[in-house]
């Protein structure tokens, strides 16, 4: 009986020790000493603790719960380092767009001057199932008139482009507003289609005369928002940068990379406009003149929060979205993005902002499949992956196509499918 006490009582006292380190390891945390390394990849040097926010000190990383390290060997730089996944899953890849598209954000530059231009981008549209190349240069004047020139004398390729004209934001004061109407009616005739790309300097860098900022919202601008509602002219309009590029250029920002290779996206200096005040500016546009119909680029920056995005387009029912340069946003939350591609088909328009061939399939194989962990074309947009959408064809097709038709009638209407 005494025997049996005793190895109840080891027992026992061995039970207590484990569920005593069990909840130490639990309850480890900020300010507390870290458990003894156990298990896979323990013991291999000193730990330390995070502080109070829960972030490990610099050059070290959390490796267990309350517990930082430092690497045994110096780390790759942020350029430098390029893991290659392990996985292993079926890949769908997508030269082509399933339904013929339009491209609302080209930017085809000097191709489209010249019918040798033309034809050679024809080419290369031919090959992604690309229908219809939209210039979105901000065109204006004799500049537009040698473009659709060299559009009508392309021949067979007449109808496979269209020239958006440009507006001139210089010199905003008395008397401004008629000759840049003059001139946008001039455009019009000269067969423009469209207005824009209205670009992101319109509120962050122009000036009036005066060395004011140009607001958005500036009501010495309205009767030209309203002479655009008259000739139905979608305004397409870039509106500041992504949010990320307003924010302190430290080691939590996404877009770290990128603004430490592109000085002049860096927009968090003092004294520049902050990205708030840019996005409500735009919303007063909006709001002022709801007759007027626009297309915010690059899904109007909120791309990383759907819902903000959602709230804007029940807002303003004069708005629409477009989504070049943002794929890595769609990506990464595939589920989510679907869902509100459903929910809001009638307002997404499909556009690239740059004129890459080779990048185009990324687009067609994130809206179109349902392939996994894929890599996006610029790693120095997203470090992440991207997931595919997996769109019904009712919306693929009203993305690619339809919705570019119903807003902008002087694009080809026929021979598209149905």
């Amino acid at each position: 009986m005494r025997k049996q006490f005793l190895v109840l009582g080891v027992a026992m006292v061995a039970m207590a020790a484990t569920m005593t380190f069990v909840h130490a390891d639990q309850q480890g945390g900020a300010g507390q000493a870290a458990p003894p390394a156990q298990g896979r990849g323990g013991g291999r040097g000193p730990a330390t603790p995070p502080d109070a926010n829960g972030e490990c000190p610099k050059g070290m990383t959390l490796v267990r719960v309350g517990s930082c390290q430092a690497p045994e060997f110096p780390p790759p730089s942020i350029v430098d380092y390029r893991p290659k996944s392990t996985l292993v899953t079926e890949q769908h890849l997508v030269p082509k767009s399933k339904f013929p598209s339009i491209d609302l954000h080209g930017h085809p530059g000097q191709m489209v001057t010249s019918v040798d231009g033309i034809t050679g981008m024809v080419k290369e549209m031919d090959k992604m199932n690309l229908r219809v190349m939209i210039s979105a240069d901000n065109s204006s004047g004799q500049t537009l008139v040698t473009k659709t020139t060299a559009v009508t004398a392309s021949g067979v390729n007449k109808d496979r482009v269209r020239i958006l004209t440009g507006i001139n934001f210089s010199n905003v004061g008395p008397g401004w507003a008629d000759k840049a109407i003059a001139q946008l009616e001039a455009d019009v005739k000269a067969g423009a289609i469209g207005i824009g790309e209205i670009g992101k300097g319109f509120g962050m860098d122009t000036r009036k005369p005066d060395g004011s900022r140009l607001r958005i919202d500036d009501p010495e601008l309205d009767p030209l928002w309203d002479a655009c509602a008259r000739l139905k002219m979608v305004v397409f309009i870039h509106t500041a940068e992504p949010p990320e590029f307003y924010s302190p250029l430290d080691m939590h920002n996404e877009r770290w990379l990128e603004l430490s290779l592109f000085r002049d996206r860096r927009r968090y200096e003092p004294d520049q406009v902050k990205f708030d005040d840019l996005m409500q500016q735009r919303d007063n546009l909006f709001k002022k003149h709801p007759k007027t119909t626009f297309v915010a680029a690059h899904f109007a920056w909120c791309g990383q929060d759907l819902g903000k995005c959602g709230r804007l387009l029940d807002m303003y029912p004069n708005v629409n979205l477009e989504v070049g340069a943002v794929l890595y946003d769609f990506g990464r939350q595939p589920r989510g993005a679907h869902d509100f591609f459903v929910k809001y088909q009638d307002r997404i328009l499909f556009g690239k902002d740059a004129w890459a061939p080779e990048e185009y399939p990324y687009y067609w194989r994130v809206f179109e499949t349902k392939d996994e962990y894929f890599d996006y074309y610029r790693n120095y947009h997203a470090f992440w992956k991207l997931y595919g959408m997996d769109l019904p064809d009712v919306v693929l097709k009203k993305l690619y196509f339809q919705n570019a038709l119903r807003l902008l009638p002087g694009l080809p209407q026929t021979g598209w499918p149905k």
